[in-house]
């Protein structure tokens, strides 16, 4: 800084000005006394853009979304919803959770060993993953990530101005040993899906949750994110990592088993992180409505969703797709959640056949940092009768399959 302060002729404190506006806009990265480097992407990196163009008369099994015929119906809920709110109008300044969601929603959590602590309501996963980090995080700190991780979280991190650290994957979760280099290599959160995890189905066990742990105790100051958008569709338990340091956050999302458009999701945290995140609500969107919030009790409470039926199928349909594409060869993964993971030596080549033949993926590079190239099926609206053709296009359009590693 100070040698370009002579080269231009201008204050030193003027170059370092500059440097941190172009660190808090996501232009440059700062590691200390390694310098500054221009990042080698832009602050978003567009990975959405990706998506594959369905032709007429193909399948979708590109984008993600959950079976609608497993979805329940909303309307009774919503316009009991709506009558409950016609009584009892919400008014600016009350609670912006509403208790019934509260009482039910801190039952699950403590049946699932989520350490005590408030709760609050935010528009969806990725919302509350963005007010979490940023009620902790600065420009230029690093978040360690799932490789391969969702696509929308790997977007958003560089989005907030930080860095991601990418930490490997197997059936079982992060990897211990990957966790530990990022945590040493400065990361400040860890980003963690503890099932269903997108897009390669992995789902944390007891065992490698209790290795996750102890490599977090080294790093108490670690702000640890679990996304448990899972819940309600699968039918492993979980195995939570909150509590091990001083700020945590779970937040589990209704969309997978209630619909996409509902936009609730339920964030237990310390009660530092809740109260930020509360606050910087407060001068956003003030809170989200009660209308959503009350007709979810309602399908929470009368069991509008089967979560044994609905998990039993999802993990019919991927465990049988996995077993087809064994048969032929292929390796794939998919432990729980409605993906299938293959790794491919040609991402590109393997889509665009699978295209030609009516089937739809969504390309792996969506979901990767330094990971292999692989293709994500959505396996959500696959019928008994579609495994085995779907198994011989895959096999006919990646061979030869690599190894089944991954991350």
């Amino acid at each position: 800084m100070r040698e370009l302060a002579v080269r231009l002729g201008v204050n030193p404190n003027t170059v370092a000005a500059a440097y941190r506006t172009l660190r808090e806009r996501g232009v440059i990265e700062t590691a200390g006394r390694r310098g500054s480097r221009i990042r080698p992407r832009p602050a978003t990196t567009g990975r959405e853009e990706l998506r594959v163009q369905v032709p007429a008369g193909g399948r979708d099994l590109a984008s993600g979304n959950p079976d609608p015929t497993l979805l329940p119906r909303l309307a009774p809920a919503f316009a009991a919803a709506a009558e409950e709110g016609d009584r009892r109008p919400v008014l600016y300044g009350d609670d912006p959770v509403d208790p019934d969601l509260v009482r039910i929603a801190r039952a699950e959590f403590d049946a699932d060993g989520v350490p005590e602590g408030p709760l609050t309501v935010t528009s969806g996963s990725l919302d509350a993953i963005e007010r979490i980090l940023a009620a902790h995080l600065r420009p230029g700190d690093a978040v360690a990530v799932e490789d391969p991780g969702w696509g929308s979280a790997l977007d958003l991190v560089p989005a907030l101005g930080l860095r991601t650290l990418p930490v490997g994957m197997d059936d079982d979760g992060p990897r211990p040993d990957g966790l530990r280099r990022a945590l040493q290599s400065g990361a400040r959160a860890l980003i963690v899906t503890d099932r269903a995890q997108n897009p390669t189905g992995a789902s944390v066990t007891a065992t490698r949750a209790r290795a996750l742990r102890a490599v977090l105790r080294e790093h108490p100051q670690t702000l640890v994110i679990e996304d448990d958008h899972g819940h309600g569709i699968v039918d492993l338990p979980l195995h939570p990592l909150a509590g091990t340091t001083g700020h945590w956050a779970v937040v589990r999302s209704a969309s997978k088993a209630y619909g996409p458009d509902l936009r609730v999701a339920i964030l237990a945290g310390d009660p530092v992180t809740i109260d930020r995140v509360q606050g910087r609500q407060r001068l956003g969107p003030g809170w989200v409505s009660l209308l959503p919030q009350r007709a979810l009790v309602r399908l929470w409470t009368e069991g509008a969703v089967d979560r044994v039926a609905v998990a039993r199928a999802y993990g019919a349909r991927r465990d049988a797709l996995v077993d087809a594409l064994a048969e032929r060869g292929v390796g794939s993964h998919g432990r729980s959640g409605m993906n299938v993971w293959v790794p491919v030596p040609d991402e590109t080549g393997a889509v665009a056949r699978l295209l030609q033949s009516g089937w739809a993926v969504a390309p792996g590079a969506r979901f990767r940092l330094n990971s292999g190239p692989a293709i994500r099926i959505t396996i959500s609206t696959l019928t008994a009768a579609d495994i085995a053709p779907l198994a011989d296009a895959v096999a006919a359009a990646v061979r030869p399959s690599p190894a089944r590693v991954y991350g």
